[in-house]
């Protein structure tokens, strides 16, 4: 009996779809558990292949968590949404922001927080992931208070007021209920307040 060989993937391929697998792994079960041998086991590989693309552990730390807060943006800012009025896309995010896979993201960055203290490497991509984040989020609110949507003089406090409390909310991500009572909406209440805007606007605004 003939085997048939298996095909070799491009490198650019492979590589791809082993930060994938890292990715999706410190989203759903945290940094900690991406190993190279986690990683194989998702692709069915052996580790061995993992190192080859990656050298070190740290860099694979890295590069998966750079992927996954890269893709959730992604998911919470869509590009093709950028169209829309300023007012529109924040209570989108903000709505997505409070829905049901927040909790993983959350958990990914009070996780990767928490490493970054022991980890160098780590610690300059998660700053750079937050600033990319908050400038997409300046961005918007900077349009918005151009156009009249927003009511602020100071576009990037009021994104960082918006987005620490938003970082606030995920340090009680691990909690089981996962956040207080008193704690529901807090994120909208805080984005009105911050940008001038009428109780509840954002909260009841259109969203998909």
């Amino acid at each position: 009996m003939t085997s048939t060989p298996r095909t070799r993937k491009d490198p650019a391929e492979r590589r791809a779809e082993i930060l994938e697998a890292a990715g999706r792994l410190a989203l759903e079960q945290g940094l900690e558990r991406v190993t190279m041998k986690a990683v194989a086991d998702e692709l069915a590989v052996r580790p061995g292949l993992i190192s080859h693309y990656f050298g070190a552990i740290d860099a694979l730390l890295c590069e998966a968590f750079a992927h996954a807060a890269s893709r959730e943006r992604a998911s919470l800012l869509p590009p093709e949404e950028s169209s829309l009025p300023p007012r529109e896309q924040l209570a989108r995010f903000l709505h997505r922001i409070d829905g049901a896979a927040s909790p993983n993201l959350g958990r990914l960055w009070l996780n990767a927080r928490h490493l970054a203290r022991y980890r160098p490497n780590l610690r300059q991509i998660v700053e750079e992931q937050e600033t990319i984040t908050r400038q997409a989020l300046t961005g918007i609110v900077a349009e918005g208070a151009r156009c009249g949507d927003f009511a602020t003089d100071d576009p990037e406090r009021a994104s960082v007021v918006i987005l620490v409390t938003i970082d606030g909310l995920d340090s009680y991500s691990n909690c089981e209920p996962p956040s207080h009572p008193t704690t529901a909406n807090l994120v909208f209440s805080v984005a009105e307040t911050a940008l001038g805007l009428p109780r509840d606007s954002l909260l009841h605004a259109t969203h998909p």
